[in-house]
């Protein structure tokens, strides 16, 4: 019985879909982690550089995320109905039973990940029957930033500023992957510094640096011996050497009002953060608590 099966596998991914829910609320974890990702808000945060058509693949089912030009509450991140889209899930998952062929769906592949243009109720249903890949016709989207599956919705301001960073900054590809923070606010703050870093060393050369050059004496002058030096003390608190460059640049200027780097200066910070003043301001002793 098609029809009556069809409807007993749309009652059981409502269940799964509300169990996940409250499992998520006991392990207090974000709103976000069950959320489609939209295919529009991603491309503007990583950057559309090109696009093109791929042809008809096997795609996994587990890389499909997001969805373009749909509400993202009819399914969830794993694709588990809601209830106002009973109807037409049921005569799918009825006429898969029947042994109907599928025709493919149509996405959208930015980096890993996978953007259903049409065929939300053929993915919904093929990952209620547990099968692993799916025929899709597949466009591309190649962007300034990845996607990786770990990827959500909270993540975007983050990356949008991390590729405004890396358009101010250039730098080469393996340096690029040595810049990690965690705060959009601090990449903005980061490109500052590189930015008033460059115009110093313009002053000294007496000639503009183009941003190529810029990025690529900032990493190798300034960045590069810092954050060696901090890795040899074991210092600068938890994080990546990103943030650990970042608090001592932002303590050096706050406290020492200067920008040189000497071995006295780099001591005397690491020396305040173990044993910080009393009457420092609030953002100072936000950066010495970090680096404990």
């Amino acid at each position: 019985m098609p029809r009556d099966d069809a409807k007993a596998d749309f009652s059981r991914e409502r269940r799964r879909r509300a169990l996940a829910r409250i499992v998520s609320r006991l392990r207090s974890e974000p709103d976000d982690v069950s959320y489609m990702l939209p295919f529009e808000e991603v491309v503007a945060a990583l950057g559309r550089t090109s696009e093109h058509d791929v042809g008809i693949q096997l795609i996994p089912l587990e890389s499909i995320v997001g969805t373009v030009d749909r509400a993202t509450s009819q399914f969830d991140r794993d694709f588990r109905p809601s209830a106002d889209v009973r109807a037409r899930w049921e005569r799918i998952a009825a006429a898969r039973r029947r042994g109907e062929a599928m025709p493919p769906i149509d996405v959208y592949r930015v980096g890993d990940l996978h953007f259903v243009k049409d065929g939300h109720h053929r993915v919904s249903v093929a990952r209620a029957h547990g099968d692993v890949d799916i025929e899709a016709r597949v466009r591309e989207v190649r962007t300034k930033l990845g996607a990786e599956q770990a990827l959500r919705l909270r993540d975007l301001p983050l990356k949008q500023h991390e590729r405004m960073f890396h358009e101010r900054v250039p730098l080469a590809p393996e340096q690029r992957a040595r810049i990690q923070l965690e705060d959009e606010w601090r990449y903005a703050q980061l490109g500052m510094l590189v930015e008033a870093w460059a115009y110093r060393a313009s002053h000294e050369r007496g000639e503009l640096l183009s941003r190529h050059e810029m990025a690529q004496r900032w990493f190798k002058e300034e960045y590069e011996p810092i954050a060696q030096a901090l890795a040899d003390a074991d210092a600068g608190g938890e994080g990546s050497e990103t943030e650990k460059y970042m608090r001592l640049a932002m303590l050096r200027y706050l406290l020492l009002h200067t920008h040189e780097w000497t071995d006295e200066i780099l001591e005397r910070l690491l020396g305040e953060a173990r044993n910080p003043s009393a009457d420092l301001d609030t953002m100072v002793h936000q950066f010495l608590k970090e680096m404990r």
